[in-house]
């Protein structure tokens, strides 16, 4: 009686929500406006028809691993395990924020995005050859809301039901009809396989190779050192082009992640031969530390390939939950230390510019002072915002390169002076005698150079800083229960924020082990604002309330905002092809593919050497 009740309650649900919203049926769809790919097309623009499917390659990774499991707070899961799972749907990398099926085929839901409804391809299966079914995405939904990594209860905190329709149809309910990204983000779920994981301990680390659906399986490895995927033959996404999103992709045999103890050792690996593929992300090292043979005769390829993605903030971070750091005007003082144009003309070769938004190299990031549009969402709150963001452009304090910076250490101390800071024999206190000393916790050792001119910087105003560079295993359990003072931090950003600023900047997010509020942040101001940026009625009202919010995030003075490169630098041996178009959003490495007769030239170059 109870289940005939149950599935009475749901029939009677789904034809009120069908009778009182239009409902559309597609291939994608797209947060604002249409899809760019049409029902019928073939493959996104930016891969090439003659890529080749086949060798090998190597890449890299720092520290180690000891889990297969990424979707829990516990452990350090092993580079490249992504590629053994997949989603619903999975964004095009030249459109802002658009999702085509995977392993869905179809997507259903209504104008008032109050719900989605997913058909699952019949063809979807694991690795173990079971079909993909609709009980995996609800035990997958569930699984993660209640054991997984807390990212998703922040992201998917506004799902308040996963429903099996049938075999191969799963609806997600939503408790708000007013936060349009939701059918989109629910698609971006990783599936899980029930079968597998049910009678497991899913908040374990693991080392046991899981059950995936993606095109690649775990060929071997071993523990911390190294893992090798091979590209699964059988792979139901590769059987008569199935899933157009995916033609064209996933192009290599096998790909091996071989780790190392640190950036320097990583780098003269890639230079002997040992790595196929580097990023590089030390701009003396761009400079000045290739100039070898193997990039002087061509056999290794140095590319600087610009993009258009938003470069976020990368920053020194205050933890805001220290005393210390409170207050405003200490983090502004701060700010006048980091002396940005001696850091990129003596250590960056000018590589760099400064980051002046949290939404950097993007139509999001705020500039000048605030629009009209803007002030819609801002005047409302004037009485407890910083008056500065009505009347002033927010810019990082500017040196002349020399070194000196005389006035901007003296700006600093009024500002430490106002709050109630002084100097005594050369040592700042405050009134109760406790002195300024605060760590700068590092995880590469590269950002050491960086961090000692700021500390020197410090020390003239009577501050106390200290450097400690500790291992990616320890430094990322710190980062999770906010064990630092100030971290140097990379608030990564999309074309479409929604959802995940809460877990950036929102209140219930600073007291939330794991969440990405580092800083510690809870401003009413900014939690209003973060709502009214997911429930955005169109992308000029998105793009509105997001400089609003930009504008309310530097001006607290949260971080010592860095700097940003709008290109990813590159360097690779010479054996690989690519597509002529390239994605505007995205480096498309997975598009790429070995050219055998390049491949086999490079390794006869390398073995004789």
């Amino acid at each position: 009686m109870k289940i005939l009740i149950s599935i009475s309650t749901f029939f009677l649900l789904s034809i009120s929500q069908n009778i009182f919203a239009n409902t559309n049926i597609s291939h994608a769809i797209a947060m604002h406006g249409e899809p760019k790919y049409n029902e019928d097309f073939v493959s996104v623009e930016y891969i090439s028809n003659s890529a080749l499917k086949g060798g090998n390659i190597v890449r890299s990774s720092i520290g180690n691993y000891d889990t297969f499991n990424p979707f829990t707070l516990k452990g350090t899961s092993a580079s490249g395990i992504g590629l053994l799972y997949e989603s619903l749907t999975v964004g095009s990398s030249d459109e802002a924020f658009t999702e085509y099926g995977l392993l869905a085929k179809q997507i259903e839901w209504p104008d008032d995005r109050s719900w989605v409804e997913f058909t699952i391809r019949d063809q979807a299966e694991w690795h173990d050859g079971e079909k993909i079914k609709s009980d995996d995405v609800v035990w997958t939904f569930n699984t993660l809301m209640e054991k997984g990594h807390p990212f998703y209860k922040y992201y998917y905190g506004d799902v308040s039901e996963v429903i099996k329709v049938t075999d191969n149809k799963v609806r997600f309910i939503f408790s708000t009809s007013t936060n349009k990204e939701l059918p989109l983000i629910v698609g971006q779920l990783p599936v899980l396989p029930k079968h597998y994981w049910e009678d497991k301990n899913f908040e374990e680390t693991t080392l046991d190779i899981p059950v995936g659906s993606g095109p690649y399986k775990i060929k071997s490895f071993d523990a911390g050192r190294s893992i090798t995927y091979e590209l699964n033959q059988d792979y139901w996404g590769f059987k008569n082009n199935a899933v157009p999103i995916k033609v064209g992709k996933d192009n290599f045999g096998t790909i091996r992640y071989d780790y190392y103890k640190d950036r320097g050792v990583e780098r003269e690996a890639f230079k002997s031969g040992e790595i196929d593929f580097f990023s590089e992300n030390t701009s003396k090292e761009w400079a000045t530390g290739y100039e070898i043979d193997a990039v002087k005769e061509g056999l290794i390829k140095k590319e600087l390939i610009s993009h258009e993605n938003p470069q976020g903030m990368q920053a020194f971070a205050f933890n805001t939950r220290k005393d210390i750091f409170k207050d405003k005007r200490i983090r502004k003082a701060l700010s006048y230390a980091f002396d940005f144009e001696w850091t990129n003309k003596n250590l960056f070769y000018g590589a760099y510019k400064r980051t002046n938004s949290f939404f950097e190299n993007s139509e999001l990031s705020s500039s000048g002072l605030p629009s009209k549009e803007e002030l819609v969402y801002l005047n409302p709150y004037m009485d407890v915002l910083p008056k500065e963001i009505f009347n002033e452009e927010y810019k990082n304090p500017i040196t002349d390169g020399s070194g000196f910076i005389r006035d901007q250490l003296q700006e600093a101390t009024k500002l430490i002076r106002d709050a109630g800071w002084n100097l005594k024999e050369g040592k700042l206190e405050n009134s109760k005698g406790e002195p300024f000393v605060f760590e700068i916790l590092l995880v590469s050792p590269a950002f050491e150079r960086i961090v000692l001119p700021f500390i020197d910087n410090l020390e003239k105003l009577g501050i106390n800083a200290s450097l400690r560079t500790i291992d990616s295993s320890q430094y990322q359990k710190r980062i999770e229960s906010f064990d630092f003072d100030m971290v140097v931090f990379t608030f990564s950003q999309s074309l479409s924020p929604g959802n995940e600023q809460r877990n950036f900047w929102g209140s219930d997010a600073a007291d939330t082990n794991g969440s990405r509020n580092v800083i510690g942040i809870k401003n009413d101001v900014v939690d209003i604002l973060i709502e009214k940026l997911i429930n955005a009625k169109d992308r000029k009202d998105l793009i509105t309330i997001t400089r609003a919010l930009d504008r309310v995030l530097l001006w607290n003075y949260f971080v010592i905002p860095q700097w940003h490169i709008s290109a990813y630098r590159v360097l690779y041996w010479d054996m690989f092809d690519q597509p002529k178009q390239k994605p505007k959003y995205s480096l498309g490495f997975d598009t790429w593919w070995i050219n055998q007769n390049k491949f086999n030239f490079i390794n006869s170059q390398r073995s004789s050497n």
